[in-house]
């Protein structure tokens, strides 16, 4: 029999969800994604404070150091992956288009001192109505982006009407979300798999985008467990943990893919305006919840990893002005 993980290949890219540089050599996944919280996990790991120490050396201020710590683990990150990886802006201008564009440019800069070529990274931005601007912009330069934080339809439309390279529709916390408000009420075996309410939306968007003829790549994230990384079998990447991926690599249960872009039916619809991209998300309780949350918990471990950096610094006898 085959294993789950070599099935789930053969249709759907699968990336490694991490920061941790040990994970992704044993995996060897095309791509890795990472964030703000993997990055200042992987960032407390003793094997990883030579990154920490080049980038707070080299840099001519905190903000610097913090961006070349970001391109260090996505460099170290691309020695052991065939593809790409997604290296996120700062949460913090997730509201500036101008300021997200000029911070990608920098990523981007810094990466290609180190020789690594654009079409390597992927610059995530929060899927913002000014974030997706900044994409727009981007994408036209030939810099290519990552949205996240996606939990609507609107957010994945606008993304998709921006021409950016990939999205990432959240999965796991979506569920958390419906979980917690349904309370006692919540019936775990109804909610699983393709009834997983995160599931769904990636589902609607995956449908959504695969009928309107966009390019974008979809790429479902943030999985709690192995049912909704097979319910979503099919679509164009998966982003999953190294504990996920090890728990589809033991398993041989069979399954077949659910998505598929053949039989989606061809959409026809305008771009949405701002104002109605704002009235769809003032309705949708949950995307407006978890979107601005992710953004303050970017935030919070941005902050957090910039400490360290400051800390590093401070131990040679010298500070910087930010």
């Amino acid at each position: 029999m085959m294993k789950q993980v070599d099935k789930l290949s053969s249709f759907t890219t699968i990336v490694a969800d991490t920061g941790d540089i040990a994970s992704i050599a044993k995996i060897q996944p095309q791509d890795t994604t990472t964030n703000p919280s993997l990055i200042l996990k992987a960032a407390n790991v003793a094997d990883y404070q030579p990154l920490l120490n080049e980038a707070a050396l080299s840099a001519e201020s905190l903000e610097d150091a913090a961006d070349r710590v970001l391109v260090n683990f996505g460099s170290e990150i691309l020695k052991h992956v065939k593809g790409r990886v997604s290296t996120e802006v700062d949460a913090s201008l997730s509201f500036d288009t101008e300021k997200t564009v000029a911070k990608a440019r920098r990523i981007i800069a810094l990466y290609q001192e180190k020789g690594i070529g654009r079409g390597r990274v992927l610059i995530k931005i929060a899927a913002t109505w000014e974030g997706v601007q900044a994409a727009k912009v981007l994408e036209e330069e030939g810099i290519h982006c990552n949205l996240t934080l996606i939990f609507s339809a609107a957010q994945a439309e606008i993304a998709a009407n921006a021409k950016a390279t990939l999205i990432s529709p959240f999965v796991g916390r979506i569920y958390d979300w419906y979980k917690k408000k349904a309370g006692e009420s919540w019936v775990e075996s109804e909610n699983r798999g393709v009834n997983d309410p995160g599931v769904k939306s990636v589902t609607n968007i995956f449908h959504l985008l695969k009928g309107m003829g966009s390019e974008t790549q979809i790429m479902g994230a943030s999985f709690r467990n192995k049912d909704q990384i097979i319910a979503l079998a099919g679509c164009d990447l998966l982003t999953i943990s190294p504990a996920l991926i090890q728990e589809l690599s033991e398993s041989e249960e069979a399954f077949e893919p659910q998505l598929d872009k053949a039989k989606v039916q061809p959409l026809c619809r305008k771009p949405m305006t701002e104002s109605q991209w704002r009235l769809a998300m003032c309705e949708d309780e949950m995307a407006s919840f978890k979107l601005d949350e992710g953004i303050r918990a970017f935030m919070k471990d941005t902050m957090k990893l910039k400490e360290i950096l400051r800390s590093l610094e401070a131990a040679r006898g010298k500070a910087w002005a930010n």
